[in-house]
């Protein structure tokens, strides 16, 4: 019975390529006639080695079906080049960020490690789980917990918060402008003649504050602050459900809803719907957020875009900006707000002047 023992130049790496065995490093190098060295700067895509050389061994790593051992080369090596993610597993808006973060990193030679935070998993316990897997640098999204923890935790690795204010904190941040955002709906709605526009708010934390004094500064701004009126909710669907429900109870409902988020909002318009109202003939209706559930033509949600594309891009620059580049003075990001403005908000119907004749 003959065995391979490693020494065999291309025989040996037949012998190891055979049925059943995994192709490894030295299989390719052997392939091409190169060092082991040579093909790694290949195959991790660092600079050195010719066009030709690389098309060589790409090619010889696809004859051979070479995979890199991930954790072979984290043990090998000092750096992980991992950024860690900590994601909402609820949250639409999330899943869209974290397909662009992904984009985003691997463009710089950088791979991500994400750990969700649920109903019954916190923000500690998933930090946590990134911090174990040797994340370089944290990109939070839409984190709640305190500013000194963001940055007691940035004292370990570099801290990018994204989609949240940060008050006295020295760490990066890449956001919106939340209450400007707000700030445009309410702005698109008093254009169209509403005049009572309630808002179903986001609960605690600073991006439900933020949005929350948006609407009210915006009402103000254009002499409505009589008609404001702020109704308890969260980022949930069956918030905005229960909203609108009570909104219906009323004798005067308003002629247009603005909810905390796109979610809240498809759970105000399932209630409308649900109740027989017209939107937006009857009720306008806009969220925040524009996530892939508002644009749906079933829901067709007028709502705020935040740049899910631009903030990923930024974040990843960041991470990248401290790892890399060396710098240490910490950078908030404000990127503009954008109103997308689809089917579910329109005129006041003239029969609802008022807040009369609810049923035209």
């Amino acid at each position: 019975m003959s065995k391979a023992d490693g020494t065999g130049g291309s025989g040996a790496a037949a012998g190891r390529t055979g049925a059943g065995s995994r192709p490894r490093l030295e299989d390719v190098a052997a392939r091409v006639g190169l060092s082991t060295a040579s093909v790694s700067l290949v195959l991790r895509g660092a600079p050195g080695p010719s066009e030709r050389t690389r098309q060589r061994v790409l090619k010889a790593a696809a004859d051979l079906g070479y995979r890199p051992d991930r954790n072979a080369s984290l043990l090998a090596r000092r750096r992980t080049r991992l950024l860690g993610v900590m994601v909402n597993i609820h949250s639409p808006f999330h899943a869209e960020l974290v397909e662009h973060l992904h984009t985003a990193a691997e463009a710089v030679g950088y791979d991500l490690a994400l750990s969700t935070q649920t109903r019954t998993r916190d923000e500690d316990t998933a930090v946590d789980t990134l911090l174990a897997f040797r994340s370089e640098a944290l990109i939070l999204l839409g984190p709640a917990v305190p500013a000194a923890t963001l940055t007691a935790l940035d004292r370990k690795v570099p801290v990018i918060a994204v989609g949240r204010r940060i008050t006295g904190a020295a760490l990066d941040v890449v956001r919106t402008a939340d209450d400007d955002g707000v700030g445009r709906i309410v702005d698109h709605l008093a254009g169209l003649g509403h005049r009572s526009i309630a808002y179903v708010d986001g609960g605690r934390g600073v991006i439900a504050t933020d949005r929350r004094r948006g609407y009210r500064t915006a009402m103000r701004r254009h002499g409505m602050d009589g008609h404001s009126r702020v109704l308890p909710g969260d980022h949930t669907e069956q918030s905005g459900e229960r909203a609108a429900r009570h909104l219906l109870d009323d004798g005067e409902p308003p002629t247009a809803v603005v909810a905390f988020n796109d979610q809240c909002a498809i759970g105000v318009l399932t209630a409308l719907t649900r109740a027989g109202v017209a939107v937006p003939r009857e009720m306008s209706v806009a969220g925040y957020d524009d996530d892939a559930l508002s644009r749906l033509s079933c829901f067709d949600l007028t709502t705020v875009s935040q740049g899910a594309e631009e903030q990923a891009r930024r974040a990843v620059a960041a991470a990248v900006e401290r790892l890399d580049q060396g710098r240490t003075t910490p950078r908030e990001v404000v990127l503009p707000p954008r109103l997308v403005v689809r089917g579910s908000t329109g005129a006041v119907h003239k029969g609802r002047k008022d807040n009369r004749n609810f049923r035209s």
